[in-house]
């Protein structure tokens, strides 16, 4: 059978009625009590290399910039030991009710990529290499910088990575080797877009097993924290919390959008994004609802497609207006994922394109 067939689609259909049931030890909570929390989790502040700002001016602009949460991951190599220890406690500072404040750091290693770290004090050990010098992440090569750094994440209670700018190297983190039910844990995430699109990672990372999100970050190293870009990252959570933000960070459950305010529904068989089906199956239906709440003609959202293994779209829906609601029943006997890419009448680049990814509900085969 081919890998799938479009069975039924009915278009205008009542919102999600459903119960997820989430993977890992979550507990069972219906899909309507997650929420999305929108905001940026790759920051620069002049503690790296940014023109201006520290981690209190970026978390305040953010707030005053209406983000519900903002992460700052300046460079750890640049980092003191005296502004981390300021990061860490401007993020606490600025943690409230109605914003959280994460800190994090972006760590380098030699010939594969940056990675950014979040829900961890601590920083990774230097791999010693006299032959190397400048920043700990060229200590090593990265046949040897992956896996050791992968096992030192897995080996921090809480720590979450984030793949950075992904297609920036040469090799994709040596093309997402090094996979362990340690490792895929440990990350949670990978950038879909940082100025630019780098979709074609995420596919390769989820043909080779990681279960993470896609995100979209601004990666800003100017003092325009949330005001200078519209790209969001957006977490699925109960409430907005630090543990419950990290919580989905971890499980991958949310989106990556070029639109602030873009939000976006999607189960398979009554599973939020980021969960893994209990029973395989052939027949799975994805219910979707999109929504942008400007109503403006340029926020349309026209076209809506389900992507499986390989990158291989499966459906493909064209749209109107600014409200979608879709059931889409799908048949495969083969696939190990579905997530959605969404197109709307204009992109950052003001043209119709691609706006949004989703994480996907993977089949559990």
């Amino acid at each position: 059978m081919t890998i799938l067939s479009m069975v039924a689609l009915v278009v205008l259909v009542a919102p999600f009625l459903a119960t997820n049931v989430a993977s890992g030890p979550e507990p069972r909570r219906p899909v309507t009590t997650y929420n999305p929390y929108f905001g940026d989790l790759h920051t620069h502040t002049a503690y790296s290399d940014a023109w201006e700002g520290t981690p209190w001016d970026a978390f305040a602009a953010a707030k005053a910039a209406g983000a519900d949460f903002m992460a700052t991951t300046d460079h750890e190599f640049y980092l003191s030991p005296e502004e981390w220890a300021d990061t860490l406690l401007a993020a606490d500072s600025y943690t409230s009710k109605t914003f959280v404040a994460m800190a994090g750091y972006e760590y380098w290693m030699t010939g594969s990529g940056e990675v950014n770290v979040y829900n961890t004090p601590n920083f990774p050990p230097e791999i010693n290499d006299p032959a190397n010098h400048g920043n700990p992440g060229t200590h090593a090569s990265r046949w040897g910088s992956l896996p050791t750094f992968y096992d030192w994440l897995a080996g921090q209670s809480g720590a979450i990575g984030q793949w950075n700018h992904p297609t920036y190297v040469t090799r994709n983190f040596i093309d997402y080797a090094y996979l362990t039910e340690k490792h895929d844990k440990a990350m949670g995430i990978i950038e879909v877009y940082n100025w630019k699109y780098t979709e074609p990672s995420y596919i390769m990372a989820l043909d080779k097993g990681w279960h993470v999100m896609p995100s979209a970050n601004s990666d800003t190293h100017s003092p325009d924290w949330i005001s200078g870009s519209e790209v969001r990252t957006v977490l699925l959570a109960p409430s907005l919390t630090p543990e419950n933000l990290y919580a989905a960070m971890s499980a991958g459950r949310g989106y990556a959008t070029l639109d602030k305010n873009l939000q976006i529904s999607y189960t398979l068989n009554g599973l939020v994004m980021g969960s893994v089906l209990a029973t395989v199956t052939d027949t799975s239906v994805a219910s979707i609802h999109i929504e942008d709440p400007d109503g403006t003609p340029s926020d349309a959202i026209t076209l809506v497609e389900i992507v499986s293994d390989g990158g291989i779209v499966v459906a493909s829906i064209p749209t109107s207006g600014n409200v979608v609601d879709l059931n889409v029943q799908l048949n495969s006997d083969s696939a190990h994922y579905y997530y959605l890419r969404v197109t709307t009448a204009s992109n950052l680049d003001g043209v119709p394109g691609v706006t949004a990814w989703t994480a996907p509900v993977w089949t559990g085969r």
